[in-house]
């Protein structure tokens, strides 16, 4: 199978999904903490949306986590 964008998103998603229940948040949690809408996490996380750079940043911030640990998962 090809890797392509939609499939990058996707997985980008599940990794964020993970990560986040790891740290026992929730979307509303994670949300509030990045001043992000609750909405865009959980269409970040269904791969439903490909995210800005700035939103990573938040997220990874409000995550106490490097940026580039949200890009370390394997392509599925």
């Amino acid at each position: 199978m090809q890797f392509n964008e939609t499939h990058f998103v996707k997985a980008f998603g599940k990794h964020l999904r993970a990560l986040r229940k790891a740290q026992h948040l929730s979307q509303e949690h994670l949300a509030n903490d990045a001043d992000i809408p609750i909405n865009q996490i959980g269409r970040i996380e269904r791969g439903e949306i490909s995210t800005t750079i700035g939103t990573v940043f938040l997220i990874a911030k409000a995550l106490n986590l490097p940026v580039k640990e949200l890009f370390n998962f394997e392509k599925n």
